[in-house]
């Protein structure tokens, strides 16, 4: 949870690889960037701010999928075959995104070896990260799912403008832990009590305090199937 799985391209840097084939919007609060079932037609890229993936079943379950942070690729499902919009993403507080053609993309990709890998790392990183919130899902108890949570809003609402503070109720948490709200109030008490967690004006949360208890309760998988 502590590693930060982003990338770093300034402006500068992508305008000399995509021209023309690149534009940079700026978006308010709860702006939608793109939204389910749109066509996926382009990458998207993070300058500033923080994004939120949701998803909506047929049934009207919403399910919250990420929070991405400045230095994240988003909508790279359209360069393997994806085409439509599986989830929406929505700005959190005012954020700077930059749209990537999808042709464009994939021939840059081609072309160029060094956007290439930077581009492969930070995928595989992701990969990692969706590959260990499944095994949570499965394996491990909610307490230390809503722990790994907990850290994740820590590392984003550091970076994030201080007039637009990340906001997440228990709710919410329970959307991306996987159980009820009722569960994450009883163990956001004693995180509370375990001094992990503040309410000073809103959520504070101490990401050390939360590694080493994290540390102190390994995941239910061993090394060996």
């Amino acid at each position: 949870m502590a590693r930060k799985h982003t990338v770093g391209f300034s402006s500068a840097d992508l305008r000399k690889k995509f021209h023309a084939s690149m534009t940079t919007r700026s978006y308010g609060d709860k702006d939608i960037v793109f939204s389910q079932g749109d066509p996926a037609d382009a990458v998207f890229y993070i300058q500033s701010g923080t994004v939120k993936l949701t998803a909506v079943s047929t049934r009207r379950k919403k399910a919250i999928i990420a929070f991405l942070q400045q230095g994240s690729f988003f909508g790279e499902g359209c360069l393997a075959g994806q085409s439509q919009r599986i989830s929406t993403a929505s700005s959190i507080g005012p954020s700077k995104i930059v749209r990537l053609r999808k042709g464009t993309t994939a021939r840059t990709l081609k072309r160029d070896p060094e956007f290439a890998s930077l581009f492969v790392e930070y995928l595989l990183a992701r990969i990692v990260r969706i590959e260990e919130d499944l095994v949570d899902q499965f394996f491990n108890f909610s307490e230390r799912r809503l722990a790994r949570v907990l850290l994740l809003v820590g590392q984003i609402s550091k970076e994030s403008k201080p007039e637009y503070p990340l906001k997440v109720s228990q709710s919410t948490l329970a959307e991306m832990v996987g159980t009820t709200r009722a569960r994450v109030s009883k163990f956001m008490n004693v995180f509370r009590s375990k001094g992990f967690v503040r309410y000073n004006g809103g959520l504070q949360i101490d990401s050390a305090l939360l590694i080493d208890f994290l540390h102190s309760r390994p995941m239910s998988v061993t090394g060996k199937a």
